[in-house]
């Protein structure tokens, strides 16, 4: 009886309807206790050495594109929290739904970015090319008043910024080079996900946080040389 008079209420009253339908997009809430996040974020290469007018610019694509690419996987707004700016870069925090697995984020959203920056390079001039690196990982993520915070986000953090993932972005040809931990290598990438190459990622980074040491593997394509691969990995003992 009384889901009968709710939902007769819900007809004559449109508000009460909206107030009680979950809203998917907003905040989590700051009760203390983390949430189960995948994490994707997303550096401009050489943004501190751009103008500021086109440092705006390029802001403005990323964000346009980094939302069609996650669209264009089926992950949109109601499936994650809303972006976090990094000044150069954005934060993308994807909630565990089954719209948005993380299997998608690997064969769908990130080569779908990288296409959606190769055309718009292709159209841009030479001193608005937009060239990035991407890190995939998972966790545990803490939220208060002011943000997002934790282990999880330091880790993806690190492997972002790592020098050799840096290196590898400047002598690619792609305008991506991606980044994931050893977490997602393990429980995603290794299981052969259709258009996910395991053999593609290679363990050429490791980072520290809180004393841990965490490895990271970078996308490489096949044609990448053995000279390549070899100069990246002597970046592990600086990362």
């Amino acid at each position: 009886m009384a889901r009968k008079a709710a939902h007769e209420q819900s007809r004559a009253d449109p508000q009460y309807a909206l107030a009680t339908v979950p809203q998917l997009n907003r905040t989590p809430p700051t009760d203390g206790l983390p949430r189960h996040r995948a994490i994707v974020a997303v550096d401009i290469e050489q943004s501190t050495s751009r103008p500021d007018p086109i440092k705006g610019e390029l802001r403005r694509i990323l964000y346009e594109l980094f939302d069609q690419a996650l669209r264009s996987a089926g992950i949109h707004r109601r499936h994650r929290d809303g972006f976090t700016d990094r000044g150069d870069g954005i934060l993308a925090l994807i909630r565990p739904v089954d719209q948005a697995a993380k299997p998608v984020l690997l064969n769908r959203a990130v080569p779908a970015l990288s296409q959606l920056l190769t055309d718009y390079n292709s159209a841009a001039r030479p001193d608005r090319q937009l060239r990035v690196r991407v890190v995939v990982h998972a966790g545990e993520v803490h939220y208060d008043r002011n943000g997002c915070f934790g282990e999880a986000l330091d880790i993806a953090f690190r492997l972002l910024d790592a020098p050799g993932v840096k290196k590898a972005l400047r002598a690619a040809a792609d305008p991506l080079t991606l980044v994931i931990s050893e977490d997602i290598y393990r429980t995603i990438v290794r299981h052969g996900y259709d258009g996910i190459d395991q053999d593609a990622f290679r363990p050429l980074i490791r980072v520290h946080v809180a004393g841990h040491r965490y490895p990271g593997r970078i996308h490489t394509p096949r044609q990448t040389t053995q000279l390549h691969v070899a100069e990246i990995a002597t970046y592990k003992q600086s990362a």
